[in-house]
């Protein structure tokens, strides 16, 4: 009776760590959040425990069912389609469930996107804040505003279409002066950081539209 989470490339296959696959061909359901993506990789590692899918839109359903299935002794491991799961990604609700029933969690260390950006950003990493994706609509002035008297290095993940507006943003409320480092794909083959003022960083990718997975880090205020 035991949940694991355990994280998957964020891009190369080789960073998934022995440990991880070991859990995901011995445990006995894995929860994915997309089994199609999951599938080409557990068929790479040749792994052939079931799947399940576990996401956004079903996570709330299933969580009892699940909490059944644990308390029967079953051990289950969680993925997401890349990185570590619960980390804006499906996750947390399935471990608290477990916390409140007494239910063993471990989490297997792994890839995640926002570490790398942070370290090879240029920018100050012994105090950070993590803030995942800004409000789409509902909230994001609110949040800005109160970001923008953030003296920590600030972490953001961003899809590739919203960048310009997010950037823009940042101009807005942080400053165009403000220092920052956008990385993109990482662990890919056309891994890239680019490192600079907002202004800068805006200007380099109206001309140069991004594709890919987006990590921001944004300098605090001083």
């Amino acid at each position: 009776m035991k949940l694991f989470l355990v994280p998957t490339p964020i891009g190369n296959l080789k960073d998934i760590t022995f440990r991880a696959v070991e859990v995901l061909k011995t445990v006995d359901l894995i929860l994915a959040e997309d089994t199609r993506t999951s599938g080409k990789l557990l068929k790479h590692f040749e792994i052939s425990t079931p799947m399940q899918s576990h996401h956004m839109h079903n996570e709330h359903k299933i969580v009892e069912g699940l909490i059944e299935k644990l308390k029967s002794g079953l051990t289950i491991a969680v993925i997401s389609d890349a990185g570590t799961p619960a980390i804006s990604d499906p996750g947390f609700l399935l471990v608290r469930a477990c916390v409140e029933h007494d239910i063993a969690v471990e989490c297997l260390p792994g890839a995640t996107a926002f570490v790398p950006a942070l370290v090879n950003s240029g920018l100050p990493n012994d105090k950070f804040v993590f803030e995942g994706f800004l409000p789409v609509k509902k909230g994001r002035q609110t949040r800005l505003q109160l970001l923008a008297e953030e003296t920590r290095t600030m972490i953001f993940y961003e899809s590739p279409h919203k960048l310009i507006k997010t950037l823009g943003n940042f101009c807005a409320y942080f400053g165009e002066e403000r220092p920052i480092a956008v990385s993109r794909e990482l662990t890919k083959l056309y891994e890239e950081t680019i490192r600079g003022t907002v202004k800068a960083v805006l200007e380099h990718y109206t001309h140069k539209p991004p594709k890919g997975e987006i990590v921001i880090v944004v300098g605090g205020k001083k």
